[in-house]
């Protein structure tokens, strides 16, 4: 039998793949329906201090291999979120999940972390520094100084399992600065990568951009994006240090997908699009298309092949 099980850190998991945050998980019945999935776990929406709607639809659109989107961080608050946590802990004590957190400032981010830090919340926490589609808001993980800044402030006084969420990054020069800083900080975890921002794609009937927000600009997701997060996913598992884990995130289509992403150095895999797609069975099919990948390679564990990936 193949065993799909993985960690982060001291948390145990009993399959490698879960949901990407914003992803069928606004509501307490999606988390529950990711609950109730082969997940090994799952994360909450991305939350803000306060609720909001979001940006004016249509703000998703399917491609032909994969998606765009335009979301603009809707969710229900933090408080929504975090109540759910606590209750769900309670229930189910020994399964771990992750809460998601965007603030849109730093002062925003601190606040919600001292909110977390003061609950009983005993999970894994994301902060999301990589949010590509909210308008006039800037990623703080595009700019390094501020990133590091928010960090330092951040972990002056934050004690529970913390990672980041990080955009997608496309010079090897980019990866060598952002492991630095990551490097100095008592990360559990790195989740690479959100989307790939502000592309463009146009309906050819009518000459117009798939998507309303931000004039048709938004992130890309799916197949698209799989060479991209493979690429930031092998880059920083090279420089991070071996105590900081990775998330993979980007491209997953199929079991091979998943086993690619684990290759490369990925702990956990996280499924945006297809989920979206598929709903939350999709996590039986993967599961069986990975598992039938490490039988036709030999492989029983995750730790066989986990960061394994030759080069020419």
């Amino acid at each position: 039998m193949t065993d799909l099980q993985t960690s982060i850190g001291d948390f145990q998991f009993d399959n490698v793949f879960m949901n990407a945050s914003g992803v069928r998980c606004y509501t307490e019945e999606d988390l529950d329906a990711l609950a109730q999935s082969d997940a090994g776990t799952f994360v909450t929406k991305s939350a803000t201090q306060a609720k909001r709607l979001g940006n004016p639809s249509p703000r998703y659109a399917r491609l032909e291999l994969g998606s765009i989107n335009s979301m603009g961080l809707p969710n229900e608050g933090l408080d929504y979120y975090l109540n759910y946590a606590l209750k769900f802990q309670e229930k189910h004590p020994g399964q771990w999940i992750f809460l998601s957190v965007a603030g849109l400032t730093m002062e925003e981010n601190l606040a919600m972390a001292h909110t977390i830090e003061d609950s009983d919340f005993n999970g894994l926490v994301e902060f999301n520094l990589s949010c590509p589609n909210v308008p006039g808001k800037p990623q703080t993980g595009y700019d390094f100084d501020r990133t590091k800044e928010v960090l330092t402030n951040l972990f002056t006084f934050f004690t529970k399992p913390a990672g980041v969420k990080l955009p997608p990054y496309f010079d090897l020069a980019q990866f060598d600065q952002m492991a630095a800083i990551l490097n100095q900080f008592p990360l559990q975890f790195v989740n690479s990568i959100n989307s790939l921002g502000n592309g463009l794609m146009i309906d050819p009937e009518t000459d117009t951009a798939l998507i309303k927000p931000k004039g048709g600009f938004g992130g890309i997701g799916g197949a698209y994006a799989k060479p991209i997060a493979l690429a930031n996913v092998r880059a920083f598992s090279q420089r991070l240090d071996p105590k900081i884990q990775l998330i993979g995130t980007g491209g997953v289509t199929n079991g091979r997908d998943a086993y690619d992403l684990i290759l490369a150095g990925a702990s956990l895999v996280q499924v945006g699009t297809l989920l979206q797609e598929e709903r939350p069975a999709v996590f039986t099919r993967l599961s069986r298309e990975l598992q039938a990948v490490m039988q036709t390679k030999g492989y029983t564990n995750l730790s066989d092949f986990k960061g394994q990936l030759k080069t020419q």
